[in-house]
């Protein structure tokens, strides 16, 4: 009994011609470095997320104060609720931010990997806005600068192992599916 192939929806994965299909250069040790540099920087970001968390309470209180301070001389004036919901939410915003950069560090870490040619060019865009977000940080001189500037230097770290000529070779090979 013969089985027919699985039908590929008129995609044809060969050349025509019986020729070889075209191979993905091996993954160069630079990208390798900026794959495992990447996972690092998410799992920084986990870490962070857990942090603010185990020290949400913290962070509630300074928020609190420092918005009682400002109500003070507010023309409107907020509610003691009013206020304690907004340093809830803050918390909850700083979360969630951190729970998207995990997903960001992995999606690059896992599409540069691949050699996809796109995901060079929106790591080091990602890269810019953490520059941005790193100074912002610095000029308010928070305590989170430090885990934000470590996340900047992976990331940096990360950006120049992808545009070293080995890397461009292996993201102009194309990518692997």
């Amino acid at each position: 009994m013969s089985y027919q192939p699985y039908p590929t929806g008129g995609y044809q994965s060969y050349p025509a011609g019986g020729g070889q299909v075209p191979q993905q250069a091996a993954r160069p040790s630079s990208v390798r470095t900026a794959m495992w540099l990447m996972y690092a920087g998410g799992a920084l970001s986990l870490l962070s997320a857990i942090l603010v968390l185990a020290i949400s309470g913290r962070i509630k209180t300074d928020v609190d104060n420092a918005l009682i301070k400002r109500n003070a001389t507010a023309t409107k004036k907020l509610t003691l609720a009013q206020i304690h919901s907004v340093a809830s939410a803050y918390v909850v915003i700083i979360v969630i931010v951190l729970l998207i950069s995990v997903a960001l560090w992995a999606w690059m870490a896992w599409a540069n990997g691949r050699g996809k040619p796109w995901a060079r060019i929106v790591a080091s865009v990602l890269f810019g806005l953490n520059t941005i977000f790193l100074l912002y940080g610095i000029s308010r001189a928070g305590s989170s600068t430090l885990f934000t500037g470590l996340g900047w230097l992976i990331g940096l770290v990360a950006i120049i192992m992808l545009w070293q000529r080995a890397s461009s070779a292996y993201f102009k090979s194309g990518p692997v599916y």
